[in-house]
């Protein structure tokens, strides 16, 4: 059993994401109803409710809408809510960067990273 499927993230909904994302491609999922993606990933639209969804390649750009430094942590972190170029918004990290310099409105990129149970995970850092 991977860690994919020990944390229950292992779904017919999000293997694929999860699998992608762990050969370094972000995945986003697109409506074929209304056009819109949406995040996080499911098979259902939350706009429209239609269940013709589909994955796409995503940018793996963004802007930071809104972010926190958490400092009394044992070791700082960032976290912030980032706008996807195909337009919904996720909360992630912000990493590899100068706490201080982080801004609203900043153009960031995709970093994929590996936590040590093997997870992949989708953070950010500036462009």
């Amino acid at each position: 059993m991977d860690a994919i499927e020990a944390m229950g993230l292992h779904s017919p909904e999000n293997v694929e994401f999860w699998s992608a994302l762990r050969g370094g491609r972000f995945l986003v999922r697109r409506c074929a109803s209304c056009g819109e993606a949406h995040w996080y990933p499911r098979a259902v639209c939350p706009f429209c409710f239609s269940t013709d969804t589909r994955w796409e390649d995503g940018a793996g750009r963004g802007t930071i809408y809104s972010y926190t430094v958490m400092r009394r942590a044992a070791v700082p972190y960032a976290i912030a809510f980032v706008t996807l170029a195909e337009g919904p918004t996720m909360m992630t990290n912000i990493v590899d960067c100068d706490f201080d310099r982080i801004r609203i409105g900043q153009p960031v990129r995709l970093v994929v990273r590996e936590r040590a149970d093997g997870l992949p995970l989708p953070v950010f850092t500036p462009a």
